[in-house]
């Protein structure tokens, strides 16, 4: 989906791009069909969790090794992503909430860069 030379780079690109594919395909669903608006939460939650999953599989896949590192470092940038969008353009205050978003997005960037590696060295 993104090509870099940085695994970090290449994962939060990932990440960004299926987040915004599947915002996407949420929006067309609620539009779409008698789903209540009252569900969106645990949809963004879902979309969220398996675009920083895959992100960080892809960068550890990329990275060949220390699959923790660049999963987490590829979950740490995109929440910094987030992080300063919806503060620059939302003026939205940051809280304490923001940094447990801030640890899932680590934990949950770096379980999928330990998968990435351990599932692309057991194929080699």
């Amino acid at each position: 989906m993104a090509s870099s030379s940085s695994p970090i780079i290449t994962g939060a690109l990932t990440t960004l791009g299926l987040v915004v594919i599947g915002s996407l395909l949420t929006s067309l669903l609620l539009h779409f069909s008698q789903m209540s608006e009252l569900t969106l939460p645990y949809f963004t939650y879902s979309i969220n969790g398996l675009s920083l999953l895959i992100g960080g599989y892809i960068a550890g896949r990329r990275g060949g090794q220390k699959g923790w590192y660049f999963g987490g470092l590829t979950g740490v940038a995109y929440f910094i992503l987030v992080f300063l969008i919806g503060f620059l353009a939302f003026d939205v205050a940051p809280q304490l909430s923001v940094l447990l978003f801030l640890v899932i997005a680590f934990v949950v960037g770096a379980l999928g860069g330990v998968l990435g590696v351990n599932l692309s060295q057991s194929t080699k």
